[in-house]
């Protein structure tokens, strides 16, 4: 199964995530609460899938993304948000994301998402 880090700036929507992809048997490898820390972990863990928020303090999902992309042009990125946010969702395309989830997260949808991506 994937190694995977859960980026987002609400703790109890990284528990919601990892409880999802564990029970899926995935190894959820780091957590990180915004976008530079996300980098951080990127480099440092390697992991073979990310989820990301988009909005964050200190440094957004969308920076992230594409500071993770110009390192990384294979990286596997899910972007993450509320719903009525169509332009970033474009944008994040754009930048690389590979899919992207809405929230409130529907498991089915997600393990859907991670699994197609992984393939």
């Amino acid at each position: 199964m994937a190694k995977i880090l859960i980026v987002d700036d609400a703790k109890f929507m990284r528990i919601t995530l990892s409880n999802i992809l564990q029970s899926e048997g995935h190894d959820v490898i780091g957590e990180a609460e915004n976008g530079k820390r996300a980098i951080e972990l990127y480099e440092k863990l390697q992991p073979d899938l990310v989820t990301m928020d988009i909005t964050m303090p200190e440094m957004n999902g969308l920076a992230a993304l594409e500071e993770i992309i110009s390192r990384d042009n294979n990286a596997k990125i899910i972007m993450c948000s509320a719903m009525g946010q169509q332009k970033l969702v474009v944008k994040a395309i754009e930048l690389g994301a590979k899919d992207f989830l809405a929230k409130p997260f529907e498991e089915n949808r997600v393990l859907e998402s991670v699994n197609r991506i992984l393939k």
